[in-house]
């Protein structure tokens, strides 16, 4: 039975969602699983949903291990970049939350990965069942046009804590909506590619109390398609949809109900699933990833192709 040891750096909401969800991908996979956390300088207690899953929490770092299989890197953007040169010696192999670094650090620094070990950025939507559905049954030779939209209130996205003491607020800390929803140009690339131009707006519009862009506007355009996306921290309501104008129909996937429709047709694909769902399908990958049955489609380099389409350079 394959035995697993993991470092968590880091144990904010995200490494939270991953630890309680990698529990239950590791049970149906028959495998065993260590959760250690490294917390730097936060002596709190862990949260009760997460406190029976860990079994060691180390607050120096000369007190951590070299022998955990995969590190997983949750700590805030800004930091990534020095945790993964930091504890690169102390595992095999990363996950590293998305995105892998502010767009300041994309010329600073340079990640080498150790020899045969994995560094995969993560790609949650790729893995949502509307965008599976779009990669694996539209031909995408038929579509003219796409529209992206990721349109939320930014003061609503984490409940209990103050949006203007998030990293989303501040520029220097990797927040903006360019980068915070980089999750669009990511599955755009999965599905269409890179594109050939890319134009690029981005600012701040709202009375939101933040000094980083609440609004980003993309027009880009490949070989057969134009693509248009809109990402913003101030819609009321919250809509992620991608729309597909094609010769025949035009496609709508909602990300936010899980649901396809097909205007012209008539037709609606409902998904029965939640967030969770599709995360366990990215950590099965990942795991399935180590063990060598998959190739990394997200690796350093192609997430470092698309942070830069997010500021608007190829």
């Amino acid at each position: 039975m394959k035995e697993w040891k993991v470092l968590f750096i880091g144990v904010g909401s995200i490494a939270k969602r991953h630890i309680k969800n990698i529990v239950t991908v590791i049970m149906q996979r028959s495998e065993k699983i260590q959760i250690d956390v490294f917390r730097s300088g936060n002596r709190n207690s862990l949260d009760s949903d997460i406190k029976s899953f860990v079994s060691l929490v180390y607050y120096e770092y000369n007190k951590v291990p070299y022998d955990y299989d995969i590190v997983f890197v949750t700590n805030p953007t800004q930091f990534h970049i020095d945790t993964i040169k930091t504890f690169h010696k102390k595992g095999k192999h990363f996950f590293i939350e998305k995105p892998l670094c502010p767009t300041w650090q994309i010329k600073q620094h340079i990640i080498y990965p150790e020899k045969d070990s994995i560094y995969y950025i993560a790609a949650p939507l790729r893995y949502n069942p509307v965008i599976k559905y779009i990669k694996e049954n539209i031909f995408l030779e038929n579509v003219i046009s796409a529209r992206c939209i990721s349109s939320s209130y930014l003061p609503e996205w984490r409940p209990g804590k103050d949006y203007r003491d998030t990293y989303s607020a501040h520029k220097d800390m990797g927040g903006g909506v360019s980068i915070d929803l980089i999750h669009e140009w990511d599955y755009i690339t999965y599905i269409f590619g890179f594109p050939e131009i890319v134009k690029y707006i981005h600012g701040k519009k709202s009375k939101l109390e933040i000094d980083s862009d609440d609004f980003a506007i993309y027009i880009a355009e490949y070989r057969k398609q134009i693509v248009e996306i809109h990402l913003d921290y101030f819609g009321r309501k919250p809509i992620r949809e991608i729309m597909l104008f094609m010769e025949d129909d035009t496609v709508v996937g909602d990300l936010v109900k899980n649901e396809i429709y097909f205007l012209k047709k008539d037709k609606k694909i409902v998904f029965d699933e939640t967030r969770d769902d599709y995360q366990k399908r990215e950590l099965n990958y990942f795991f399935d990833l180590v063990c060598g049955k998959e190739t990394n489609n997200n690796d350093i380099i192609h997430a470092l192709s698309v942070l830069k389409l997010t500021q608007g350079e190829l």
